[in-house]
């Protein structure tokens, strides 16, 4: 009997479902998300006072007021049931004006992508106990901005801008075209907010009189649907007899974008301009922002290919635009920390660059002129988090050595000092005048530990040290490191053994990887995962870094460009072999998993001729670059029609003959991001081909796959089918 027939015959006579009572999903639950997050302070906002920070406290219901340095309780800024004209149940989340007279608060928030919601937001005014809604025509509002002297507020609710004025108590229309899957006023379209991770596209001029915001053009854009059904996670009662639909723009590589143009309105005469660029070539529009006068917009445009960013300072009174920096990437493209780290001060701009081959920062006067490089070496910076101006110095996040991660800060001598830990991973996050930071430490043994430090870096108190959540998982195997070759060159990897490991037995293993671009899986910090579960289960866990990955400099991220898919497989089947020829693994029991551009190199690799792999479990796939988003897929791809090829031989559906390997596809049908369609196309192409497939779908899931315990649902699944094809 030839391979494909036997493969065949063993899937089509598999069992398809399991007893749960045999494999219940309660056991993984406690190493998945949420049951595996480590523990955090709550979410401290620091006050202009440089003294003290508010958090919401545990049921949400106040605003306490703390001590920097000792934590002490100082009072309550804010208590929801106990306020004048409104009161609330809980607090989704607030903001304090710019005086911090008033706050912001939210509650009922009702999310639309990732990271937009529309919610009830109110005004509080601190000094009288005062809750009143933000809106006196809108029940529900998204992404609301104080002006600087905290007067007025801007808002957008249905696609148009509005300001509400408190000393007035009224609220003006900034825009009136906002129209559904039309026109957007103030927040970005779908792909804006993916892609280039932002929810609000407004600001405010320092001088209160200019509101500057971005208008997102769609009605262009190809319309995309997916099918919503009842469901019983959180059921939709109206589609109980006949499933409803969700409909929205989503403009695949190659197709219409949305056009975005720039515009200016004077809160004085009500009065709107549009600000217009000479470069046609100007796609996008990632970021606005002003810079300490009102006079001085910075916008930061990229062309479609998003390999030349040029940054404007522009004036949005008279609508001159001034170009005053510029970078260009051959044969690759700009790095999103270009515009996703760039900071604005009175005299000077930050903005990150890969030009001498790694990722630093350069300092900018608002002339354009470089005024100097404030990092270098053979590392790349991975955050910047800010200038202290009293210190005068810089605070960065940085590789050491492509596995950690360390805090640095730079002074006007140039001199570097590492902040906390050398090894492992940290981050920080500041307050607003840079004399504290948050610290947030993690390496493979140790869970989070988060400490509270003087701009000095040294430890003035421990916020949380996780040692009950540690105490959860004691006992559990170290993930170890390693190093293997590829294709000429040196990969990073990690390996997980169970904790009673025995050299002398042979072990099926699970090639865990993401493999995306600039991503990394291979880091010194805690992660408590599914895999931890599956050790326990007598497997071996094994995840490589290959080319494209992130941490090691331009040239290695950037091979991967116009052909996604072709090194990263290469890598991945090299990683194979090399955990098939350790001595305790078994080499004819290999497995191996992704989600999302995991999902997609699984199905490339378990594809691949000759591949090594008994079985593959792909998540939520891309199965073709021509049915992703257009501004991530062009980033890595250019369009179609610019790379017909490299579309072509990096599309797993185009080589579902030589799908040999026993697959799981699991999708949530109202995925937003990597649509249903890619795992319905593939599935198609797959059985013309006379092959078949495991396939479980989550209703109503988005890509994250998360709620009513549908996360543990899914490893539960995934292990099932491992161990009815590894074992």
């Amino acid at each position: 009997m030839n391979t494909v027939k036997s493969i065949l015959l063993s899937l089509a006579l598999a069992p398809v479902a399991f007893s749960l009572s045999a494999m219940p999903a309660d056991d993984i639950a406690e190493y998945v998300y949420p049951a595996n997050a480590v523990k955090s302070p709550a979410g401290m906002t620091y006050m202009a006072d440089g003294k003290s920070y508010v958090a919401l406290n545990d049921d949400k219901t106040q605003i306490i007021r703390y001590d920097i340095k000792t934590g002490k309780e100082l009072g309550t800024i804010m208590d929801v049931t106990k306020s004048r004209d409104y009161q609330l149940d809980k607090i989704g989340g607030f903001k304090f004006s710019p005086d911090e007279s008033h706050i912001l608060v939210y509650a009922e928030a009702e999310y639309i992508y990732r990271r937009s919601f529309v919610a009830e937001y109110y005004v509080y005014e601190v000094r009288h106990n005062v809750l009143k809604p933000l809106s006196l025509e809108f029940n529900r509002q998204q992404s609301p901005v104080w002006s600087p002297d905290g007067r007025m507020v801007a808002f957008v609710a249905k696609n148009n801008i509005h300001i509400r004025k408190l000393d007035y108590n009224t609220e003006v229309a900034v825009t009136t075209d906002g129209e559904f899957n039309k026109v957007i006023n103030g927040v970005p379209d779908w792909a804006y907010e993916e892609e280039f991770t932002t929810s609000c596209s407004m600001t405010w001029a320092p001088d209160n009189m200019t509101l500057c915001y971005l208008k997102y053009n769609e009605a262009d854009v190809p319309l995309y649907s997916f099918t919503l059904y009842e469901g019983s996670c959180d059921p939709k009662r109206e589609y109980a007899l006949y499933p409803g639909s969700y409909t929205y723009k989503y403009p695949v590589s190659g197709e219409q974008n949305s056009v975005v143009s720039l515009h200016s309105y004077n809160v004085d005469n009500r009065s709107t301009k549009e600000v217009k660029f000479s470069d046609s070539n100007i796609e996008y529009i990632p970021r606005i922002e002003y810079a300490s006068t009102p006079e001085r917009l910075m916008v930061t445009t990229l062309n479609r290919a998003q390999n030349r960013i040029e940054i404007y300072a522009v004036n949005p009174k008279s609508t001159v635009a001034k170009s005053v920096y510029v970078d260009e990437v051959k044969n690759g493209w700009v790095d999103p920390s270009a515009w996703e780290m760039l900071k604005l001060y009175p005299d000077f701009f930050v903005v990150t660059s890969e030009r001498t081959g790694y990722n630093h920062l350069y300092q900018y006067s608002y002339s354009g002129a470089l005024m100097k490089q404030l990092t270098s070496g053979d590392f790349d910076v991975t955050d910047y988090y800010g200038y202290d101006k009293t210190g005068a110095a810089h605070y960065y996040q940085s590789t050491a050595g492509a596995l950690n991660r360390v805090v640095n800060k730079i002074d006007a001598k140039g001199k570097t000092t590492v902040l906390g830990e050398k090894e492992g991973t940290s981050s920080a996050s500041f307050s607003g005048d840079m004399a504290y930071f948050t610290m947030n430490y993690s390496n493979v043994s140790t869970p989070n530990v988060y400490t509270l430090c003087s701009s000095a870096g040294k430890t003035l108190r421990v916020l949380e040290d996780n040692d009950e959540y540690a105490s959860r998982y004691a006992g559990m195997p170290v993930k170890e490191f390693f190093t293997m070759q590829s294709d000429g060159n040196e990969l990073n990897g990690s390996i997980l053994k169970p904790a009673d490991f025995n050299a002398g037995k042979k072990y099926p293993v699970i090639m865990s990887q993401y493999s995306g671009p600039g991503s990394q899986e291979v880091l010194n910090r805690w992660k408590m995962d599914w895999d931890y579960y599956y050790v326990q289960k007598g497997y071996v866990v094994i995840s490589v870094d290959g080319r494209g990955t992130g941490g090691r400099g331009s040239a290695f991220k950037h091979s991967v460009y116009r052909r996604l898919g072709h090194f990263e497989t290469i890598d991945q089947i090299a990683a194979a072999r090399y955990a098939g020829n350790l001595p305790y693994v078994d080499g004819g029991r290999i497995g191996i998993y992704g989600w999302s551009y995991g999902g997609y190199e699984t199905l490339m690799a378990a594809s691949a001729t000759a591949s090594p792999y008994k079985a593959a479990v792909a998540v939520a796939p891309v199965t073709s670059w021509r049915y992703y988003d257009s501004i991530y897929t062009e980033r890595f791809m250019l369009t179609p029609r610019e790379n017909e090829d490299g579309y072509e031989e990096g599309s797993p559906i185009n080589f579902v003959d030589r799908m040999n390997t026993r697959l799981l596809i699991m999708h949530g049908t109202a995925d937003d991001n990597v649509h249903l369609s890619n795992t319905m196309e593939y599935v198609s192409a797959l059985q013309m081909s006379g092959r078949l497939c495991d396939m479980l779908l989550f209703p109503n899931m988005n890509h994250s796959i998360y709620g009513c315990n549908a996360r543990a649902l899914v490893f539960t699944k995934m292990l099932e089918f491992f161990d009815r094809n590894l074992k």
